[in-house]
């Protein structure tokens, strides 16, 4: 047990890193091209593991399965992350790290329809809570006064929406093909989608890859997209996708220090609030709901007495 503990505490310091290295490797890389790279190799550095499963598993994937893994990865890889990464150009890396954080209460939401996946109050509180963060976060005076552009935010929290659906999405078959396989083929063919199109529109493909970028690189496919992926995936199969989504809580507390820290961006009033609202309604979200009635109650009558 204290193996899944080690997994989710890495995944949420990876996944709360990647803000700052995509922000960084933008100077260098077109976000098509940055997203192709990345997720790359990191399908490429996850196909040995998914094979493996496959083999132990002795499943076969269909033309049903590899069209599934195909939408995944147009949702996952040519739209979501190519969103992110454009957005992540014209905000803060710490304000698109809390935007992006928020995916799981999206998640919840179209598990409601695509896996009929019950929406209780439980999850409607941590929904309410965390577009109040979210806006807290966003901090709609500024773009009155033109400091934040409206329209990369936009860009960041649509692709945060589309990450949710491509979660939500991905529980229809996970079970059968496994967390790692499905997550490394659809890696591979969207970014097969993501070349086509660099390669049509006339956009570098490799051009900027070199030693100096390498180590960047390396970090972003293998570290956050390869062993990030590998590390949370395993804990949803060995404890399950609440204890997983632990990653997410992490991330928004470790993204704005690493912002700070590496990029020297403020952690500003706005962002402290909102990131309060954010880590409550990710933990609702987290907690049984008839543990939180029954504290609620102890509270009541402890209160009374």
């Amino acid at each position: 047990m204290k193996k899944i503990y080690l997994y989710v505490f890495l995944t949420g310091m990876l996944f709360g890193s990647m803000e700052v290295a995509l922000k960084i490797g933008g100077a260098t890389f077109n976000p098509i091209q940055l997203t192709f790279i990345r997720f790359l190799i990191g399908g490429l550095f996850l196909l040995p593991f998914a094979i493996s499963d496959l083999k132990k598993k002795q499943i076969k994937l269909s033309t049903s399965d590899l069209g599934y893994l195909f939408t995944l990865g147009l949702i996952c890889i040519c739209f979501s992350m190519v969103l992110f990464q454009i957005g992540l150009m014209g905000i803060n890396a710490s304000l698109a790290a809390l935007i992006f954080s928020i995916n799981p209460v999206f998640t919840m939401v179209f598990a409601h329809f695509i896996v009929h996946e019950k929406f209780t109050k439980k999850k409607a509180i941590a929904l309410t809570i965390s577009i109040v963060g979210l806006i807290i976060v966003m901090n709609p005076q500024k773009f009155i006064s033109g400091e934040n552009n409206i329209w990369f935010l936009l860009m960041t929290l649509v692709a945060a929406i589309a990450f949710g659906l491509y979660t939500a999405y991905g529980k229809k078959r996970i079970g059968v093909i496994g967390g790692v396989a499905q997550n490394s083929f659809s890696f591979l063919m969207g970014s097969a989608v993501l070349l086509i199109i660099l390669i049509a529109s006339g956009q570098p493909v490799f051009q900027g890859v070199s030693l100096e970028t390498a180590p960047l690189l390396f970090y972003l496919g293998v570290c956050v997209t390869g062993i990030g992926y590998y590390f949370y995936l395993k804990t949803v199969e060995v404890a399950g996708p609440s204890t997983a989504s632990v990653a997410f809580f992490i991330k928004p507390m470790v993204a704005p220090i690493f912002a700070l820290v590496i990029l020297g961006e403020a952690i500003t009033l706005n962002i402290g609030v909102g990131l309060i609202f954010i880590l409550f309604g990710s933990f609702i979200n987290l907690t049984d709901g008839d543990k939180l009635v029954r504290m609620f109650r102890l509270e009541k009558v402890f209160y009374k007495q």
